[in-house]
């Protein structure tokens, strides 16, 4: 076994390099969120079409609730699986895998004839999608120095966002209609470009070509463990096992809360204000999103000075009572439901740039990649399940959206006490 001091040594990155890398990640999450806010706006339109004269508003919500839930299990695996490649391959050459994935069967959707095909597409696109996040934040939070992760951080935050107030502004000025919503998925399918250009051009994490050197004899023992077991076994022995339910714990939460509760104003919106106005339901994904990109950018920068716990805490708290007022307090059409759904998109999205920051802290990096891919994704399985048990719910509840919304709201509740067991890492820097 090679001594580390023998092996040459890897250059810093420059600032150039640095700049590709985060446009490169940031573009990834755009598209990763255009693919997440897609269905939300489309899926009524989709139905209404492939079922003709099956379709009813309970059927409809009801299909609503498994696109959405193969989406969420599809990134769930997409997420375990392509975070661990990034670990093992690169964070580059996954970060590209990921963008093909969800582009090329994104676009296929254009052409499905049934309801069942679109469900099968929707967990392959859930592939891509979920791949994308780990590999993105890993090699970002690599590639910049500790002072600038905050504002990095918030960038990732905000990309996902980013893409769904993009796609609520197209579906705005092209209504996506029953009669017309196949070319929604035919764009979809454009950013397999920019992984052909991620897997050509994109440089490598410094941090990750560093971890694959081998390094000194006195720790070939542990190494030669480290890479028997491979990254998802060692996330799953100790020292590491209680870092990685924790990280699990806190990832699912504000998922979770974002999709069995959360998206359930789109639809509501489209069917109260639908029937008069086309373009309702693109509005108020509007509205949501601009309070997200806000949110999701201020996360980071709210965790950086509060401290990462007692941020997330209050975040729980705020999302918690945001999101059943929501429901319970405004409705579609009223002159307060905007402005509610603007606060809520704010207040709830500020998870999502928390996480970018605290989930690169959590772990080292040879398995960095793979514990955030984990923690971040094994939530979309807990989402998967919550929707779907949601879309019971509103089966059980006659189709009512507030309902449904409001209990779902509580699981946010549950932030407030589970980060208490989650360490602070405000005062660390990342983790070689």
């Amino acid at each position: 076994m090679k001594d580390a001091s023998s092996l040459a040594p890897i250059p810093p990155m420059s600032r150039a390099a640095r700049l590709a890398v985060l446009i490169a990640a940031f573009a990834g999450l755009v598209f990763d969120g255009v693919e997440l806010g897609l269905m939300p706006v489309a899926s009524l339109s989709v139905s209404r079409d492939l079922l003709d004269t099956a379709y009813t508003p309970t059927i409809g919500g009801d299909w609503f609730a498994r696109f959405t839930a193969a989406l969420m299990l599809g990134a769930a695996l997409g997420g375990i699986v392509l975070g661990s490649l990034g670990d093992r391959v690169g964070r580059t050459r996954a970060l590209g895998i990921s963008i093909l994935f969800y582009s090329l069967f994104a676009g296929l959707g254009a052409f499905v004839r049934t309801q069942e095909q679109m469900l099968v597409l929707r967990f392959l696109v859930g592939l891509g999608v979920g791949g994308v996040w780990p590999n993105a934040v890993a090699l970002v939070a690599e590639c910049w120095p500790d002072k600038a992760r905050p504002t990095v951080a918030g960038l990732m935050g905000v990309a996902i966002n980013t893409g769904i107030l993009l796609l609520s502004q197209v579906a705005r000025l092209w209504p996506i209609t029953p009669d017309s919503w196949r070319w929604i998925f035919k764009l979809a399918a454009a950013p397999a470009l920019l992984g052909l250009l991620v897997l050509t051009f994109l440089p490598e994490s410094p941090k990750w070509l560093a971890s694959r050197a081998v390094g000194p004899i006195s720790d070939g023992a542990e190494e030669g463990k480290r890479k028997a077991g491979g990254p998802l076994q060692e996330l799953f022995r100790p020292p590491l096992l209680r870092l990685t339910v924790i990280g699990i714990l806190i990832g699912s939460i504000p998922l979770v809360g974002a999709w069995a509760a959360s998206k359930w104003m789109i639809p509501w919106a489209d069917k109260v204000g639908g029937a008069t106005q086309a373009g309702y339901k693109a509005l108020t994904q509007g509205w949501w999103a601009f309070g997200a990109i806000l949110g999701s950018f201020t996360g980071a920068q709210i965790a950086s000075l509060l401290g990462r716990r007692r941020a997330y805490f209050l975040i729980s708290a705020g999302a918690t009572v945001l999101t059943i007022s929501m429901f319970q307090l405004t409705a579609p059409l009223r002159p307060s439901f905007h402005p509610v759904v603007f606060a809520q998109g704010f207040v709830a999205t500020l998870f999502f740039g928390w996480l970018p920051l605290y989930l690169p802290e959590l772990f080292p990096t040879r398995v960095r990649a793979a514990g955030s891919g984990l923690s971040y994704n094994v939530g979309r399985f807990a989402t998967a399940a919550g929707v779907l048990a949601a879309g019971l719910l509103f089966t059980a509840f006659n189709g009512s959206y507030p309902t449904v919304g409001a209990l779902a709201a509580l699981i946010y509740a549950l932030g407030m006490v589970v980060i208490w067991w989650a360490p602070d890492t405000s005062r660390k820097q990342l983790q070689e």
